[in-house]
């Protein structure tokens, strides 16, 4: 079973997972505003991500527009301006494009909005705040309905590579229509889901906060995703296709230190086995696997870690070191539960 992350926690996770710095005049998980469940989380995100794109301007696009004009616009539509005797007045059936605000990142935020201004599970005040907004978007947007996107719609608006805050806000929007609301067609009373315990998606968020904390927080590696080649032999050349890739969760570089950091988002790092606790064996063995395949530069010292979060208490943290292979290897937990200075300072200790 996967770890529960705070809500606290979540707040910071999602803003760095989706390179976002929480900002002085965000919401403050634990402040003044008590929100007790992850879609309270995700609708407060959401609203401060739809203020600022109003401020600096919703994502815009061509839209195809028909009108009846008396100047010509665009491509004449010559059939029904004769039909209807328009060009004897003067006028004729225009088709044009122009540049708009009902972009489709802008018609998922607003349909996004308006489902949240009718989800009774949302306290009061936040819903009166989500109705408040909508009414400020432009256009139709403000009174569009509540009508979930096709699934295909979130996979090409990430094509479309949006950056700042709207991306921020594609991918609340995204949390909120695939993992934090109803279930369709529940039986009684709607059912809400957590998304806290979709272990795939939580390790994936995990893995990105985790990366971006360190491109954001420290200056002294350099961060990234990598592919390690195996050091391997063939006979066949097209054998070596057939063996697994080996990509990084994270990996950090400097001119004398590169650290591979694998991070799992298990319950516990430990497993019983035999009467005894142990570490998990693939785990281990995928980074000594890295280890062994890789290459560092001259004078640059090689080294792992195994990040998991840590087991809620009264189960110990772990800080395991071993030397592997020839390389440091260390197995740590990540207190998820701490306030979030003593979560940033753990990560920048890990890596010092």
């Amino acid at each position: 079973m996967a770890p529960t992350v705070p809500l606290a926690t979540l707040y910071y996770l999602l803003c760095y997972a989706w390179n976002r710095l929480p900002e002085p005049a965000d919401w403050v998980p634990g402040g003044a505003v008590p929100f007790h469940r992850p879609l309270e989380l995700l609708a407060q995100l959401l609203l401060q991500a739809t203020r600022r794109l109003l401020r600096t301007g919703l994502p815009l696009a061509f839209e195809e527009h028909e009108a009846v004009l008396g100047t010509l616009r665009g491509r004449v539509e010559l059939a029904p301006s004769l039909a209807r005797g328009l060009l004897l007045q003067g006028r004729a059936v225009c088709r044009f494009v122009e540049l708009g605000p009902d972009a489709p990142l802008a018609r998922l935020l607003a349909a996004t909005l308006a489902t949240l201004a009718a989800r009774p599970a949302l306290p009061g005040a936040l819903r009166r705040e989500v109705r408040h907004l909508r009414r400020r978007l432009p256009g139709a947007l403000a009174t569009a309905p509540a009508a979930a996107p096709p699934a295909a719609l979130f996979g090409a608006l990430h094509r479309q590579r949006p950056a700042g805050e709207a991306a921020f806000a594609l991918h609340l929007c995204e949390l909120i229509w695939r993992h934090a609301l109803p279930v369709p067609g529940a039986p009684g009373r709607t059912r809400l889901i957590d998304f806290r315990r979709d272990e795939v998606l939580m390790a994936r968020l995990f893995e990105q906060f985790v990366r971006n904390f360190y491109r954001r927080e420290q200056r002294q590696y350099r961060v990234f995703a990598e592919t390690i080649a195996w050091q391997a032999e063939v006979a066949v050349p097209a054998d070596f296709d057939l063996l697994p890739t080996m990509l990084t969760d994270t990996t950090l570089e400097s001119p004398a230190r590169k650290i591979i950091l694998d991070t799992k988002y298990y319950a516990a790092a430990l497993r019983p086995r035999y009467d005894r606790q142990r570490l998990i064996a693939p785990h281990l063995y995928q980074l000594y696997a890295y280890l062994q395949n890789q290459r560092p530069a001259p004078g640059q010292a090689l080294e792992g870690v195994l990040l998991y979060p840590a087991a809620p208490a009264p189960a110990p943290a772990l800080d395991a070191r071993y030397t592997l292979g020839g390389h440091p290897v260390r197995v740590a937990t990540l207190d998820l539960h701490q306030p979030w200075p003593g979560i940033a300072a753990d990560l920048l200790a890990l890596v010092a």
